[in-house]
């Protein structure tokens, strides 16, 4: 049987891609599509071949409950060992992205939503503007609200950390875990291997030793859609530092995958506005710059190939079931290593998240 591993450089645009992500081998598809403008939709293409409005997930309703077996239960069923690492809070257990894997490994940022913590994220943007009190006001929070009190305001402390720099957890978003988790595995026959890294995604905060400029403060809906007062070009900056980190970071990772695994497919779920029509951050519209994404598929070569046809993330998941000859015929997708004509890409908008609403 062939081992498989999918990783999702999360919120990583195409052209960003192509400027740090020249050492990647393996088949370019140039003209690949997300079929959404954020994670969850994504990933729910991902994971069931079909258009997320088909599997039932959208802005009110984000988790993957849908009936059909998902891809890990598609290849559990095949006797394939399933495993996983997410690094974003979104594709954790609670919205039951684990479906099917034997082991599921995230980073600190699940652990709000793994061991029912405290909501920091929310609650500082709904009391963004109050200062050091609005710290004080979460603790009480912490204390008489429903929530495991003394874990969430160790949460909070890492969160304040991961804000300045500080602490060996919060260094990053997740890279160096998933790192050490992929070089401490003892991977077998029969792999399947999904990971989630989530350092393009805001808040542009790279590592001290990858910044050259100070990290910014950006709010993606606010900059959209008001008059705030920030820096584009510091903004696009971190950014390009952020992807600087990954890129390294995920060289190391791939080069520990390769000696495991037989096919390795390295996409991006979304793409990021860096100011492109006045907008920013991924939670509004489906720009190019949204759902334009990088797509490359490994299988052991050590050149770089480029292919010009039409293609979306419902072909990833035909790709991998193909791949494991698993039986495909449920899917809207294609498998990617054949030979394809120009196919039709929809993009879906799901709107704007209820926490991104407040």
């Amino acid at each position: 049987m062939t081992n498989i591993a999918l990783v999702v450089l999360d919120t990583l645009r195409k052209d960003y891609f192509d400027k740090h992500f020249d050492w990647l081998p393996g088949t370019r598809y140039e003209n690949a599509w997300s079929t959404s403008h954020w994670t969850v939709p994504s990933h729910a293409s991902l994971f069931t071949g079909r258009y997320a409005s088909e599997a039932g997930v959208y802005r009110g309703a984000q988790k993957l409950d849908i009936n059909d077996g998902v891809l890990a239960e598609r290849l559990s069923d095949a006797k394939y060992t399933t495993r996983a690492f997410s690094a974003n809070p979104n594709i954790s257990s609670r919205f039951l992205f684990d479906r099917g894997f034997d082991e599921f490994e995230g980073s600190w940022r699940l652990n709000h939503i793994e061991k029912n913590l405290f909501d920091w994220d929310v609650f500082i943007e709904k009391h963004r503007k109050e200062g050091v009190l609005r710290y004080l006001k979460a603790i009480k929070e912490c204390i008489i609200t429903d929530c495991n009190t003394i874990p969430s305001i160790k949460h909070g402390a890492l969160l304040k950390l991961r804000d300045l720099g500080y602490g060996r957890l919060t260094i990053d978003d997740g890279a160096r875990s998933g790192l050490e988790l992929i070089e401490t595995t003892n991977f077998d026959q029969n792999e399947f291997f999904f990971a989630n890294l989530m350092e393009p995604h805001s808040p542009y905060s790279a590592p001290p030793e990858y910044q050259s400029v100070e990290p910014p403060e950006i709010r993606g809906l606010e900059a959209t859609f008001t008059e705030t007062a920030f820096d584009p070009d510091r903004i696009r900056q971190a950014y390009d530092d952020e992807v600087s980190y990954v890129s390294d970071m995920y060289h190391m990772m791939f080069t520990e995958l390769k000696n495991d695994f037989d096919v390795i497919i390295t996409l991006s779920d979304h793409g990021e506005l860096l100011g492109e029509d006045g907008a920013w951050e991924h939670m509004y519209g489906i720009y190019p710059e949204l759902t334009h994404v990088p797509l490359v598929i490994w299988t052991g070569e050590n050149d770089v190939k480029y292919r010009s046809e039409s293609v979306n993330l419902l072909d990833v998941y035909t790709t991998v079931l193909e791949a494991a000859d698993i039986d495909s015929t449920d899917t809207r997708g294609r498998d990617l290593r054949s030979e394809l004509d120009n196919a039709d890409c929809l993009t879906e908008y799901h709107g704007i998240s209820e926490r991104h609403y407040q």
